[in-house]
């Protein structure tokens, strides 16, 4: 009968009432096969039928009954009672009759470890039904898995907990399980054994899913630290599950705080390094659920887990791909956490998936545009496209367009490279330093000062426009050549202090690497701040300020005379000035097409004016914006996109699409 085909077949000439008659023999082995011979033909649907018809139902609940002299009876009973309660027309009739009332009551009072554990074990596989789990929560069967719960067996706490996982589809038990059972369910998180933790938190899993009355019972047992203890546990399934119930947590602040102040994001970058794909999903929907705190962004980024969470995007596995995509949308909401993510190979990653027809999705193409507006330089390198939402900031930087497989070096990067007759590239930083409280980083700037002889100092163009602060710079100049004599001559290793009032030290391998301010861009923003702001349309701002780019950049060119506009040898001029392919945009004062969009965009989105900035072929770029424009009638119009003329004609506005407009963009 270990045969489906031989079932049928046995079934078909009529075993039950001989197997059942059995039952009554006075040789117990006889009685023990016989059972056993019906827990294996009782896997078939259409025998267990059979064997209501022939009420066999009371034959095994009359053995259970008769605690004395049948008792060894009971564990093989309860195996065939527990294929009947798979199928609803059959557990429907053990209702009708009382006996499952019985079976509950005799289940409570029992004992025997074998017996609780199979008994769960057979409400387990009944209860995927939900029809089933109507039943038995009628007959209130919670009540016999939460003493099952405090029963001291590993093997029974297991079976229960599978149970309370499979009960928990019912809506009604799960308010029940919960309120009574997470307690005793967190309390056995404690357990030594591997397999218990495993089946307690798949089951608190189930409870806390979708039910933030579970999720704070849970956080009131003080389960937090447990569960984050489970997080080490050998097994993966426990792991995940532990990592699943924290994240049903985090639904609420108050426990989010809590299960923060443990630590969680370091915790889980463990298990983004794990081979388990159902741990690497988990962790990486947990990172996106976390995630969205800036100080859980800063505490991933400094404890390493960018990296396998940017590898993770590799997998092929498609919920774990999934998850991952959104952990790093999430994660990429904060400029530094987006650089260094594309920094680790992410851009790449994405740009990779979102071209497979197959393997991208919404996750994968929103992480890469969230990569791209926190991290302006790459996006408009990549895309050359930056929309009126892309606020350009200090530190942007325009490299030019970037090949497809190519590195995008950073600002500090490039800056140390020597110069070179490739393209500039134009930096922005409207910054000013601090005169109160100078930063090492200019505070290093100064000391290498001692580096130049003082007939070079001119060149090195240092603006400063605080009197005290130049007074500092001559000041530091000498103290620090004069200690720098001082200590060649002892031979010792001081540490010089640049100012009495300044008592940091200066780490050079520490200090973070800053551009220097950019005094002509911050003339240019006041300048239009206080002429362009106060006009009363936007039109007449677009206008003005087109005509106040133009002039910074070398005024209007005419379109016959655009050859003779040597802009690149006035670039290559200020390159060889700075010794550097890193030229601030405020030094630039012939500037071409891509100078003057740049510009207007920095400026425009620093007062408000709405703009976008569009990269093209040859050197050319331009801005686009969206203007409302009245009609003679004075009806308002829908706005209409204009491109801003910035080199022929200042301030003429082109509309889009039209003849002027396309030889603009064109050479």
């Amino acid at each position: 009968l270990q045969d489906f085909q031989n079932r049928a077949a046995v079934r078909e000439l009529n075993v039950i009432p001989p197997l059942l008659a059995l039952l009554k023999s006075e040789y117990p082995v006889i009685q023990l096969l016989a059972l056993q011979t019906l827990e294996v033909i009782s896997k078939d649907s259409k025998t267990r039928i059979l064997l209501g018809e022939n009420k066999g139902l009371d034959y095994l609940l009359n053995i259970l009954e008769n605690k004395v002299r049948l008792h060894d009876l009971h564990i093989e009973t309860l195996a065939v009672l527990g294929n009947c309660l798979e199928d609803v027309h059959t557990l429907q009739q053990i209702q009708l009759t009382g006996g499952l009332k019985k079976l509950l009551s005799f289940l409570e009072v029992s004992t025997v470890p074998d017996i609780q554990k199979n008994a769960a074990k057979a409400i387990t596989k009944a209860a995927y039904d939900s029809e089933i789990r109507k039943i038995l929560h009628r007959e209130e069967v919670e009540k016999f898995l939460l003493i099952l719960l405090e029963t001291n067996n590993d093997e029974v706490n297991v079976a229960a907990s599978h149970a309370i996982s499979a009960m928990c589809e019912n809506i009604d038990s799960k308010s029940v399980l919960g309120l009574q059972g997470i307690p005793k369910l967190v309390q056995l998180l404690s357990s030594d054994n591997e397999e218990v933790k495993e089946a307690v938190v798949t089951a608190l899993t189930n409870l806390t899913t979708a039910s933030p009355r579970n999720a704070s019972v849970v956080a009131e047992a003080e389960g937090i630290k447990p569960l984050m203890k489970t997080l080490n546990a050998q097994r993966d399934g426990a792991i995940s599950n532990a990592i699943a119930v924290l994240t049903n947590l985090s639904l609420q602040e108050p426990s989010r705080s809590s299960i923060q102040r443990h630590g969680i994001i370091n915790a889980l970058v463990g298990p983004l390094r794990s081979t388990n794909s159902q741990v690497q999903s988990k962790a990486a929907f947990a990172v996106a659920a976390f995630g969205c705190d800036a100080g859980a962004r800063t505490e991933l980024r400094n404890g390493g887990g960018l990296r396998p969470l940017t590898e993770l995007l590799h997998s092929e596995n498609e919920e774990v791909r999934r998850n991952a995509c959104w952990a790093v949308m999430v994660c990429g909401s904060d400029e530094r956490t987006a650089v260094e993510l594309c920094g680790l190979g992410a851009l790449d990653i994405l740009e990779e998936i979102n071209r497979s027809t197959t393997r991208k999705n919404k996750f994968s193409e929103a992480a890469l545009e969230k990569l791209l507006d926190n991290n302006l330089s790459q996006k408009y390198s990549r895309m050359g496209y930056l929309s009126s939402s892309n606020i350009i900031t200090d530190g942007f930087y325009d490299c030019g367009q970037i090949k497809h497989g190519g590195k995008f070096l950073s600002l500090e990067e490039l800056s140390t490279q020597e110069l070179t007759d490739r393209r500039a590239i134009i930096f922005i930083n409207a910054k000013p330093q601090e005169t109160e409280k100078m930063s090492s980083t200019l505070l290093l700037s100064l000391v290498n000062l001692s580096k130049f002889p003082v007939e070079e100092l001119m060149y090195l163009n240092l603006n400063f426009r605080d009197y005290s602060i130049l007074g500092m710079c001559i000041y530091i100049f000498f103290y620090v050549r004069k200690e720098k004599r001082k200590k060649d001559e002892e031979k010792s290793k001081e540490v010089i202090e640049i100012t009495p009032t300044v008592s940091e030290e200066i780490n050079l391998e520490n200090s973070q690497w800053l551009p220097p301010p950019d005094f002509t861009l911050m003339d240019y923003i006041n300048d239009a701040s206080k002429t362009i702001l106060p006009l009363t349309t936007t039109w007449e701002q677009v206008v003005a300020l087109a005509q106040f780019v133009a002039d910074k950049m070398g005024g209007c060119v005419e379109r016959e005379q655009l050859h003779n506009f040597f802009w690149e040898l006035d670039l290559s001029k200020i390159e060889f000035e700075l010794k550097s392919n890193v030229v601030p945009i405020g030094k630039i004062r012939k500037g071409t097409f891509y100078h003057r969009a740049l510009l207007f965009k920095v400026i425009a989105d620093r007062i408000g004016i709405g703009c976008s900035l569009v990269r093209g072929k040859y050197n050319r770029a331009w801005n686009e914006v969206k203007l409302v424009e009245l009609s003679p009638k004075g009806l308002l119009l829908p706005p209409q996109d204009y491109i801003v003329d910035l080199m022929f004609e200042p301030g003429c506005l082109l509309k889009q699409g039209s003849a002027k407009a396309d030889q603009y963009k064109r050479i």
